[in-house]
């Protein structure tokens, strides 16, 4: 399973257009995370992410996160 999350964050980025690094340079400047590259990935890796950094990264890819209701079945 981790390697599912992580390559469906990998993959809104790469659908964004940009680079890990960018992502991150984004990241350090709207909301103060380190500047490195490898912290990032080591968070998704270990699917170590908080709820307001997941919060936080979906906004600097341009995306909400959004809370739905499921289908009862």
């Amino acid at each position: 399973m981790k390697s599912n999350l992580r390559n469906e964050i990998k993959s809104y980025i790469v659908r964004q257009g940009m680079t890990m690094q960018e992502v991150v340079d984004l990241l350090s400047d709207e909301y103060g995370w380190s500047d490195s590259v490898s912290n990032l990935s080591n968070k998704l890796q270990r699917e170590s992410l908080r709820y307001t950094e997941a919060v936080q990264l979906a906004d600097v890819l341009g995306y909400d996160i959004v809370w739905q209701k499921r289908q009862e079945k």
